[in-house]
């Protein structure tokens, strides 16, 4: 087959799904990855919404053996792998001083080893392909410190440096990595602070943009670079802050 086949990870919900439907938009098969099966059928009746094409594949991204069987089961099912975004991601707000170790692995596995796991994975493919390219969702969180989230800007600034290491392995052979660093944006994750006036009105005066970004709004830039951007940009972390990280 000719159609385009991405794997998106954390696709059940929020920034993910809106992912998804982006690329169903452009017709580009999508195999949905993620923990929770339910999400995924939501995610799948989605994209066929759409007009799209989805399977839907629970998966652990932080462990080894499940991401394998999600690769087998794309390339057993569509014979090939053109796009990688790793969305899946956790985040949690607690002091350095109160954070156990629990809570720091919990966070790295997913948002450093899941990335790197399914990364592995479409890398080998895309060696062989001779082209391929992968997105990674960090967050403003890895570009400038919040009290509270060392662990996950901790992550997110692994993902970034990452995207900027593997970026310069894949060009080799014809692949490319980049990432987006999302700001706040409106999702079912931040649901509660929203129904919080105060709380939104101090998010909001850190954001030049005086709002949130729209899911669409990440979704669109993810596209862009999963199917239209120049072979020639690669390693690189594009900002979609509303310019919270421009002061």
């Amino acid at each position: 087959m000719s159609t385009q086949v991405a794997i998106v990870t954390g696709a059940g919900r929020g920034l993910g799904r809106a992912v998804a439907r982006s690329l169903a938009r452009r017709k580009v098969a999508v195999v949905l990855a993620g923990r929770t099966p339910g999400q995924l059928k939501e995610a799948r009746s989605a994209v066929l919404d759409e007009g799209g094409t989805a399977l839907d594949v629970p998966t652990d991204v932080s462990d080894a053996a499940s991401v394998q069987a999600l690769f087998d089961t794309c390339l057993g099912e569509y014979g090939r792998l053109d796009v990688l975004v790793n969305n899946a991601g956790v985040a949690a707000q607690v002091s350095l001083a109160d954070m156990t170790e629990d809570d720091w692995d919990r966070i790295f596995d997913i948002n450093a080893r899941g990335m790197f796991l399914c990364s592995r994975a479409a890398g080998r493919h895309f060696a062989d392909a001779g082209r391929g390219r992968a997105v990674n969702v960090a967050s403003v969180f890895g570009l400038l410190g919040r009290p509270g989230y060392s662990a996950y800007g901790a992550s997110k600034g692994a993902v970034i440096n990452f995207t900027r290491a593997v970026a310069a392995e894949w060009a080799r052979f014809g692949a490319q990595m980049n990432a987006v660093a999302p700001g706040y944006f409106a999702t079912d994750i931040n649901a509660e602070l929203r129904e919080d006036e105060a709380a939104v009105a101090k998010v909001l005066r850190r954001i030049p943009a005086r709002r949130m970004g729209r899911p669409e709004e990440l979704a669109d830039l993810v596209t862009y670079l999963s199917l239209d951007a120049p072979d020639f940009l690669t390693g690189q972390t594009i900002a979609i802050d509303g310019g919270e990280s421009s002061v």
